[in-house]
């Protein structure tokens, strides 16, 4: 009897906690990656690289400086946006503070609310990541709030990002850019969420 006791409390305790978690936003149940490809890390056989240069040897957009001001820095030379298209440029910004961002290469748009990057050093590594998902999880489907997928875990980030918009891109949204990386094989590395203030 007591036994029974115990389970009837646990289940109460786990009914109570999943009603609490309903009142926040709470992003730990949004299912896998809709497309399911290659998302893997390269750290074999390059240099460490950083995101800025990546992405503008990846994408034609030739801005220099901090990741973080690529946004303003296209204002007048590229077209700016704040919906995702494949070629152009992911601008993360805010993140640990004014002067941190980072950037990286829309590889294709497989839905409203997902997209594939490409970019380097998101764990600080200098590694490429490759095909790597990333969600919208703004409250207006507006692409103004991120998550990336986690490579370690696989499962999707905790952590939120800002963004300040999308520079360039002259593919049709859903065209696949297979020219951004060769290929990798796949489990070529793993990687995680984080972000860096990068430079040229």
């Amino acid at each position: 009897m007591r036994i029974i006791g115990k389970l009837a409390a646990v289940a109460l305790l786990a009914f109570g906690a999943e009603g609490c978690a309903s009142t926040v936003m709470d992003y730990s149940e949004t299912p896998m990656p809709r497309e399911h490809g290659k998302s893997v890390v390269e750290n074999d056989n390059h240099k460490p690289i950083q995101c800025v240069p990546y992405a503008r040897e990846h994408s034609g957009i030739k801005i220099f400086g901090d990741a973080y001001t690529w946004w303003d820095k296209a204002e007048g030379k590229y077209p700016r946006g704040s919906l995702p298209q494949a070629g152009a440029v992911l601008v993360l910004a805010n993140y640990a503070g004014p002067q941190r961002g980072h950037v990286a290469v829309v590889r294709r748009v497989v839905s409203p609310r997902e997209i594939r990057i490409d970019h380097a050093n998101w764990l600080d590594d200098g590694s490429i990541y490759v095909n790597n998902p990333v969600e919208d999880v703004s409250s207006d489907n507006d692409w103004s709030m991120v998550r990336v997928y986690n490579l370690a875990t696989g499962g999707w980030g905790v952590k939120v990002y800002p963004v300040k918009g999308f520079i360039g891109g002259s593919n049709k949204p859903g065209e696949d850019r297979p020219d951004l990386v060769a290929d990798v094989a796949p489990g070529a590395g793993m990687g995680a969420t984080a972000l860096t203030g990068e430079i040229n």
